[in-house]
């Protein structure tokens, strides 16, 4: 789904703190995310991350700020705001004795479903996370992967135009990974608005189309976002012979950096970047590999040094 600028944020935030005691979790964090789209959420361990997700889902009240959730106010008007809110938690809390399918009927009965209603809906949601082989299995034989999709089949049980998830990709197989990419794309293909928090950066490259980072309690802005458009100029190539491809980038007045066994350039765009490889073919390189030079999230997570501030 294509979204356009004037259309409302399905969430806002502006200036939330949170604070535990002595310990100011969230200092200044404010975000936007429009619907259909999939914003990441990254930050270090520590940083703020949960807390503001926390509030975002009208499950803590932050000290300071305002919040928007498909337009309802979560401390004025709670009921309506996590009415369309899908929130999956870090770890799924699980009832042991009750079935998958059980589950899901009782959060779906909780949204006042029909019992009729909520197991049909537990049913296609058991399906679209790969689980309906476990549907009258209790939920103590899941594997934390397993539990994982448990959480996002329960996030989506009311039909949620927002979601909000809280490390999802945890304890996933590399299989589960990708097809957890696929369904949030689906997802916000239908319009929902999705907000990730996740470590697995590379991953998020492929999955989102906004970031925000966090540092200290802090949501960052304008560095961060010239961070990441800088990243997303810088490209890797390789050829079978190395020497062949420096000299082809020097004769074309290309600036590079020789790494040994690549060189990495930066480009203004993709139209730009097919013309430096045109002209690298033409020139007769044997050009091996010609790519972005890695994630652009990760690389921008690198370069705020977060940890060592």
């Amino acid at each position: 789904m294509t979204t356009t600028t004037q259309e409302a944020p399905a969430i806002a935030a502006a200036g939330l703190r949170r604070s535990f005691g002595s310990v100011h979790a969230v200092v200044d964090a404010s975000l936007s995310v429009q619907p259909g789209t999939v914003t990441a959420l990254i930050g270090p361990n520590g940083c703020g991350k949960t807390t503001l997700m926390l509030m975002l889902a009208g499950l803590l009240r932050p000290d300071a700020g305002q919040i928007r959730v498909a337009g309802f106010d979560p401390l004025v008007d709670g009921t309506a705001a996590r009415t369309s809110i899908g929130w999956m938690p870090d770890q799924l809390g699980v009832w042991d004795n009750l079935t998958c399918l059980q589950s899901l009927t009782f959060v779906g009965q909780s949204y006042r479903l029909s019992k009729a209603d909520a197991r049909r809906r537990g049913v296609e949601l058991l399906e679209l996370v790969h689980l309906s082989e476990f549907a009258d299995r209790p939920a103590r034989v899941l594997s934390r992967g397993q539990k994982q999709r448990l959480s996002l089949a329960r996030s989506l049980m009311n039909d949620p135009s927002v979601l909000l998830l809280d490390e999802p990709a945890n304890g996933l197989d590399p299989r589960s990974r990708i097809e957890l990419r696929q369904i949030v794309r689906s997802l916000a293909a239908e319009g929902r608005a999705i907000l990730i928090s996740s470590h697995v950066l590379s991953e998020l490259d492929e999955m989102v189309d906004d970031a925000v980072f966090m540092s200290k309690g802090r949501t960052l802005g304008d560095e961060a976002d010239a961070l990441v458009a800088a990243a997303r100029t810088r490209y890797r190539i390789t050829a079978l012979d190395h020497a062949a491809l420096l000299a082809a980038l020097a004769a074309q007045g290309i600036e590079h950096e020789d790494a040994h066994d690549a060189a990495t350039i930066s480009i203004a765009d993709r139209e730009h970047a097919a013309s430096v490889l045109a002209a690298l073919v033409t020139a007769g390189v044997k050009v091996d590999s010609f790519a972005s030079a890695g994630s652009a999230l990760e690389q921008t997570y690198l370069a705020m040094n977060e940890e060592r501030r």
